[in-house]
């Protein structure tokens, strides 16, 4: 005969377990509720730090955006003896300062603010006067309503830093209205030079877009090319194992060490090419295509196997298989990978360093063989500086290579999303 346990007993042992699994239960939605607050907490304490960065940058560019200028009158009619038709030809430039421009404008300033006027304005201020008498011909005939850049040491006693005399001098000229605090319309126009009044950032930037034109033509059909040939045609054997550890580790490499590569090989083939956009983008290729293989092989191996099967079922080769159908399939993810290879390569400097892009450039570059400089390196090069004005000018161009970088990554994201396709 079978023993049977109580009812009472029966129900307790029943209870006991209830209760252990309520405790267990209990324990996990509050683990659950821990995980779910610390995902919070985390993309909170990111978007935090994200807006902090952009209000910060913002809000120190604004000042770099500006500068400190001088106003006065030029009477230029009658006071050069230079033909209007003279400004359409070549070298304008130096047809005004043969005419005597520079002492014009220098007579104008001692005029307007007595004998020390050369302390008060830029050295090489008349040529904006220049430029826009070249845009203008017409205002030969009259006289001319400057608003040219002040001295540093004028911008200085603005911002209420050096010498207490030029402080005072300062403070007159703002309240008679003839130093103010405007809108440098020239800042992306102009390219760099020895004084904050008169930097521009339109040099490092053409270089940086003709650097990363040349990265991206090098390293994006090289990278999705490896990437095909790597996971449709190669054979798995230990050569191709050997190659594929090379590429990831070769992601990882510090950016350095692709600098060296390009001061050694590129160089050496190009010694006269030093600072110029082509010797930089083939280095930053060099850096950003292992990045484009590992996407490109990752994305091509999501591809569906039965696409596969399906083109090569009605007769299609295998190279029409890989170039119309897994390639499309995959060239999303290759783009993704595009995106965070060329962003990276953006705001590198160590590797453009090492070959030379940190020259005083004062024009912008030509052409992809003309010295150069880039954003990275023009930000590095104005930090180092110790005028207060360059550190403005620093946050302003800190400024434009973010914008510059959400342009760019815009664009890749709209071809990406253009080129996906819904499942």
């Amino acid at each position: 005969m079978t023993e049977t346990v109580p009812t009472t007993q029966l129900t307790e042992v029943q209870a006991q377990r209830r209760t252990r699994m309520a405790g267990v239960l209990a324990r996990r939605r509050a683990a659950d509720r821990r995980f779910r607050w610390l995902g919070f907490i985390a993309v909170a304490f990111s978007a935090l730090m994200l807006a902090f960065l952009l209000v910060n940058m913002s809000s120190a560019g604004v000042a770099g955006f500006q500068r400190s200028e001088v106003r006065f009158d030029i009477p230029l009619a009658g006071s050069m003896q230079i033909d209007s038709r003279r400004l359409t030809q070549s070298d304008p430039m130096g047809g005004l300062e043969l005419a005597g421009l520079e002492k014009v404008v220098e007579g104008a300033a001692k005029k307007a603010f007595g004998p020390d006027a050369d302390d008060l304005v830029a050295q090489g201020a008349w040529r904006e006067v220049a430029s826009a008498l070249i845009d203008d011909p017409s205002l030969l005939n009259g006289t001319y309503h400057a608003s040219l850049p002040a001295s540093d040491d004028l911008a200085s006693a603005q911002r209420g830093e050096g010498d207490a005399a030029m402080q005072q001098v300062a403070k007159k000229l703002v309240r008679e209205g003839k130093l103010v605090r405007t809108f440098d319309k020239g800042f992306l126009s102009r390219s760099d030079a020895t004084s904050p009044q008169s930097v521009g950032i339109w040099g490092a930037l053409k270089g940086s877009m003709l650097t990363m034109f040349i990265t991206l033509v090098l390293a994006f059909p090289v990278g999705v090319l490896s990437a095909l040939y790597l996971e449709e045609y190669a054979p798995k054997n230990r050569w191709t194992e050997w190659i594929e550890i090379s590429i990831n580790n070769l992601a990882a490499v510090p950016s350095i060490i692709f600098g060296l590569l390009g001061l050694a090989v590129f160089l050496g083939l190009f010694p006269n090419y030093r600072s110029a956009p082509l010797i930089g983008g083939m280095t930053l290729a060099l850096m950003t295509m292992p990045v484009i293989v590992i996407s490109g092989r990752n994305a091509i191996k999501a591809v569906p196997p039965s696409i596969r099967d399906a083109a090569l079922a009605i007769g299609a080769s295998k190279v029409q298989v890989v170039f119309n159908h897994v390639l499309p399939l995959a060239l999303p993810g290759i783009l993704t990978g595009t995106i965070i290879g060329m962003a990276r390569a953006l705001g590198e400097t160590a590797p453009l360093l090492m070959i030379g892009m940190r020259a005083f450039v004062a024009s912008p570059p030509s052409g992809f063989t003309a010295p150069s400089s880039v954003l990275p390196v023009q930000i590095f090069l104005w930090s180092d500086e110790i005028d207060r004005g360059f550190v403005e000018r620093t946050s302003a161009a800190i400024v434009v290579l973010l914008v510059f970088l959400l342009l760019m990554n815009g664009l890749a994201i709209y071809l990406r999303n253009r080129f996906e396709k819904r499942w």
